[in-house]
């Protein structure tokens, strides 16, 4: 099978095809940081990083650019409330970010681009707009896009176009469907601001929220791309209002899918402070909970569907986890440190092609995960009637290594290939099938250098952690 994926703009699931064939591009939401993300929050980083790795799992490479929103309402509000610049307010939720995203063990993305360092490209892309005839300004100085320009204003959310109001005008970011109107490109300088102000033809202010994710895609992924994903909360206004303006601007359609997670409530109610369910990574680990067992919760649903976090589920995914990890270690025990795989034993021969079929049709997790404790308690049952080989053991370990790098739960953090070694493990075959002998000598470096040694076998490299 294909990989298939829902796209929301067709409303139906298309195969994934990368506009170069082998290169998948995509542009991922990430944090308004004026404060710790909260695991509604993480909801969305889980389903783009396992979407991240089956992509690579099937074969190609992934380009994934995550920006951080460091200048908005919330962020210019909260810094003057503390008494800081901009940047050293939001510095210390970026750095919390990013330790966040480790506790998770949620792969880095190839570039993290910071709104206040594309302001000259903002600027640019409104310049554009403004030559096409799709951006003007209004009495205030703020500067805005006319949706009655764009014909095709509406199609990602399906809005009724004949509801809408031509010259209403929304300065705010974020907006409900009732209220579609011309969005804020650029808003003039207000004492409310602080410092926070930036020069442009139209006269001192700063960007509008939706104009930053366009100019910081285009600029690091080109006019059109693969694939761009969010919450559903992001479908309108956010990425209906980016649809507009890069097309506008380019003449191209932006994103070729898109793609979105549903909500994540608390016992079943929505997630908020008044309810007092309201909850960062932060406070859940501070109780005891581990990183893996948050990030088992945050895969087990499918994506498009809500996802009802409960505390008792996390005690459950404990338990889960240790059988994994009890079934692991029987497999290590097995292999005896065997480095040459054999042929995976019966119980175990079918688990890759079901873990794929279920991944292939729109990462269907409930499926792959059946596939996977479907082969443990098969494994388990077998190999207390008879032992293993150790090359059937190695086979077993060498497949669990390969779920893995899509799931990041099935072996201990500890015990785990980091994704960079697994890439430098690749780039050293090329290396070597090339001749190149110089390239793969530095790459074995590199590979040390991580903690990493590889050895290589007549049935091809393998790595071992020194």
């Amino acid at each position: 099978m294909a990989f298939r994926i829902f796209n929301t703009m067709s409303r139906t699931k298309e195969e994934l095809i990368p506009l170069d064939g082998e290169h998948v591009r995509m542009y991922t939401c990430g944090p308004t940081v004026y404060n710790y993300a909260h695991i509604g929050n993480f909801r969305a980083y889980m389903f783009e990083d396992l979407l991240r790795r089956y992509i690579k799992f099937c074969g190609f490479k992934v380009t994934q650019v995550q920006n951080l929103t460091d200048v908005d309402d919330k962020t210019i509000r909260s810094s003057i409330q503390q008494g800081l610049p901009l940047k050293e307010y939001t510095k210390t939720y970026i750095d919390a970010f990013f330790e966040d995203l480790a506790k998770l063990n949620i792969e880095p993305a190839e570039h993290y681009p910071a709104a206040t360092d594309y302001i000259d490209e903002m600027i640019q892309l409104i310049g554009t707009l403004f030559d096409k005839g799709y951006a003007y300004k209004s009495d205030d100085g703020s500067v805005y896009f006319s949706i009655d320009k764009f014909s095709e204003y509406g199609k990602l959310a399906h809005l009724d176009r004949e509801g809408m109001q031509a010259g209403a005008r929304v300065a705010q970011d974020e907006y409900d469907k009732e209220n579609a109107a011309d969005f804020a490109l650029w808003k003039a300088y207000v004492p409310e601001d602080g410092d926070v102000v930036w020069d442009s033809p139209w006269g001192r202010g700063r960007p509008g929220w939706h104009i930053e994710c366009s100019a910081m895609s285009m600029k690091l992924l080109g006019e059109s791309f693969d694939i761009h994903t969010g919450g559903v909360d992001n479908i309108f206004p956010h990425h209906e209002d980016e649809i507009a303006q890069s097309e506008a601007a380019t003449g191209k359609p932006y994103s070729r899918y898109w793609m979105h997670c549903g909500y994540l409530v608390v016992d079943g109610r929505k997630m908020s402070k008044s309810l007092g369910n309201f909850y960062t990574l932060r406070e859940i680990l501070d109780m005891g909970y581990t990183g893996r067992e948050v990030r088992y919760e945050l895969l087990s649903s499918h994506y498009r569907q809500s996802l009802n976090f409960a505390f008792k589920s996390l005690d459950a995914n404990r338990a889960a986890l240790k059988r994994l990890d009890e079934f692991y270690a029987s497999l290590v025990e097995a292999a005896e440190n065997n480095d040459v795989a054999g042929e995976l034993p019966a119980w175990a021969s079918e688990t890759r092609k079901r873990f794929a079929d279920a991944m292939d049709d729109d990462m269907n997790i409930s499926g792959a995960m059946a596939a996977v404790f479907d082969t443990v308690h098969a494994g388990n049952k077998a190999m207390s009637d008879s032992p293993v080989s150790s090359r059937e053991a190695r086979a077993v370990l060498d497949l669990w290594s390969e779920l893995d790098r899509v799931l990041g739960i099935l072996i201990p953090q500890e015990e785990a290939i980091p994704s960079r070694v697994f890439d430098l493990l690749e780039d050293r075959k090329k290396a070597r099938a090339e001749k190149n002998w110089a390239e793969s000598d530095r790459i074995r470096d590199a590979l040390a250098e991580c903690g990493w040694t590889v050895k290589d076998t007549p049935v091809g490299p393998k790595l071992r952690k020194l």
